[in-house]
């Protein structure tokens, strides 16, 4: 014992109060990082909403084109199929889902 300083007065409180601290700081960041905000939120419904009016511009101009050009061919996807809908369907079930939580 003599002059020496124990070390297990630094070594426990680092152990018992520092390390929990640690990992919970941490943890909390982890899940705040997880999350969007509603700005993001509000950014990415913008973002859907302005794909949707270029698609259907993208639409337009190809049925305009084909009606000028007989041997036109349309290298997007097909307007109005089904396997193109059901992802679009289910997004905005989704969004709408979403803004109900909101209100």
């Amino acid at each position: 014992m003599g002059g020496d300083f124990p070390s297990e007065i630094i070594i426990v409180p680092i152990i018992v109060l520092a390390l929990p601290w640690l990992i919970m700081h941490y943890v909390t960041k982890w899940k705040s990082a997880a999350t969007i905000t509603t700005d993001d939120e509000a950014l990415l419904d913008d973002l859907y909403q302005l794909a949707r009016r270029l698609d259907e511009r993208m639409d337009t101009v190809e049925r305009l084109v084909a009606a000028d050009h007989p041997d036109f061919e349309n290298t997007r996807l097909l307007p109005n199929r089904e396997t193109d809908n059901q992802p679009l369907r289910e997004l905005e079930r989704m969004m709408t889902e979403k803004k109900g939580e909101y209100r």
